[in-house]
């Protein structure tokens, strides 16, 4: 296997340059992932499959208020949108376009200016490839700079003002679908993509290396936005990761306290306390369930 990864890895360096790979490669992995994993939960929902895994199924999702009286809500806080209006077809194709509007005039650019600070860095793409455990070392670390950074960058953007003029946008589509997750101001882009790069700008990585981080990434952040809870979803198995319905959450309330700030896993909300209002609410359906479970 490593010897087959060599190889296709020769081919590329000897047929592009590192600038081409570093820059419009990326862009095209980039592309390429987002849009094939993303692209399939639009599908699923218009063709109504797998509609019991759903995490918003009804046409308007109740936020109720005391899940939050810690956090001063009033009723006017809370402002809910509704099913219909969020995830149309018309609003699904204005994402679309949105997201290419976004990613050649605002993602391949960054790609493109950024490039002389990767390499100034170390990041080189030559062989011998890193070894395993370089790689799985540096994408821990930009795991855990990537989750701390975001949530202080998201908390940021829930203030009003910004949250008003900025943050709102990606908040358009409250009940969440895998494209959604790129959906966001330009000046979010910049802002929040900052936690992403800050890692590998940080290390100066191989580009395969980069490569899988924005792989990863770009799966996780599809993940969080698809709508779907599954039994196989990560979150069932991996502690602390966040995935689908703690984001989903995140999104039915249109407010700037709404909590669920994490990006990938969620133990900067639980040091914080931002997630209370989520666990409270996770409490809630847990008795239910068993309430259900003794009435039959």
């Amino acid at each position: 296997m490593a010897s087959i990864i060599e190889s296709g890895w020769r081919y590329l360096i000897t047929n592009f340059s590192d600038f081409q790979l570093a820059c419009l490669g990326s862009f095209f992995l980039h592309e390429s992932v987002f849009f094939l994993s993303g692209l399939p939960f639009i599908y699923l929902e218009r063709a109504g499959w797998l509609s019991k895994y759903k995490i918003q199924l009804v046409v308007i999702v109740i936020a109720t208020l005391f899940t939050h009286t810690d956090q001063d809500h009033t009723a006017t806080d809370l402002m809910v949108a509704s099913y219909t209006k969020n995830n149309s077809p018309e609003a699904q194709e204005k994402c679309i376009t949105q997201l290419l509007l976004y990613h050649f005039g605002v993602n391949l650019p960054v790609m493109i200016f950024s490039y002389p600070v990767f390499k100034y860095m170390g990041m080189q793409s030559s062989l011998p490839l890193p070894s395993w455990k370089v790689v799985l070392s540096q994408i821990i670390f930009y795991f855990i700079l990537e989750d701390f950074v975001f949530y202080w960058g998201h908390r940021v953007l829930h203030t009003k003002w910004l949250y008003k003029h900025v943050h709102s946008v990606h908040h358009e589509y409250a009940t969440p679908f895998g494209l959604t997750s790129e959906y966001a101001h330009p000046a979010e882009i910049l802002f929040l993509g900052f936690a992403t790069i800050v890692g590998p700008a940080i290390t100066g990585p191989h580009l395969m290396t980069l490569w899988l981080w924005m792989v990863v990434r770009v799966l996780e952040t599809v993940e969080a936005h698809c709508g779907y809870h599954f039994p196989w979803s990560l979150s069932n198995f991996i502690p602390l990761y966040g995935g689908a319905d703690f984001h989903d959450y995140h999104h039915r309330l249109l407010y700037t306290k709404s909590g669920n700030y994490s990006s990938t896993f969620v133990y900067m909300d639980w040091i914080f306390g931002t997630d209370k209002g989520y666990r409270k609410l996770k409490a809630l359906k847990s008795a239910g369930d068993e309430d259900d479970k003794k009435q039959t």
